[in-house]
């Protein structure tokens, strides 16, 4: 199996893993949180804006490597509290307006930097 790592100065990177792996057709991203790594924003306490970070990492990464959001397949969702379920998914769909991917939403008890929501995804190249 080939495989090429993608990473980005413009994300956050707080550990030993690749942003994005590209292996047999597909594009692995990595879970994205909601830190602007540019304007030195970390949200913390908005899940709508902090969804809209999240999700907005992920399209500027895959639109790098020549990929996009219409190409995502499956999400998991990852929230601090499930609460915020609802608040997620008015920014949520307007990422996937139409077609949107498989989707999972996990609630966890904690979220590096304190964020509100992580979003990973996978994507066909």
């Amino acid at each position: 199996m080939d495989k090429k790592v993608h990473d980005f100065d413009f994300l956050i990177k707080g550990g030993p893993y690749s942003h994005i792996i590209e292996a047999n057709g597909f594009y692995f991203v990595s879970g994205m949180t909601p830190i602007d790594v540019e304007k030195g924003i970390s949200i913390t306490d908005d899940v709508k804006k902090g969804t809209e970070l999240a999700l907005s990492n992920i399209k500027r990464a895959l639109e790098y490597i020549g990929s996009g959001m219409d190409k995502i397949v499956k999400a998991t969702v990852y929230l601090r509290e499930m609460a915020d379920f609802n608040a997620m998914n008015e920014v949520y769909q307007a990422f996937f307006p139409v077609n949107p991917p498989a989707r999972t939403c996990i609630a966890v008890k904690e979220i590096p930097g304190g964020s509100p929501v992580e979003i990973e995804v996978i994507a066909v190249k």
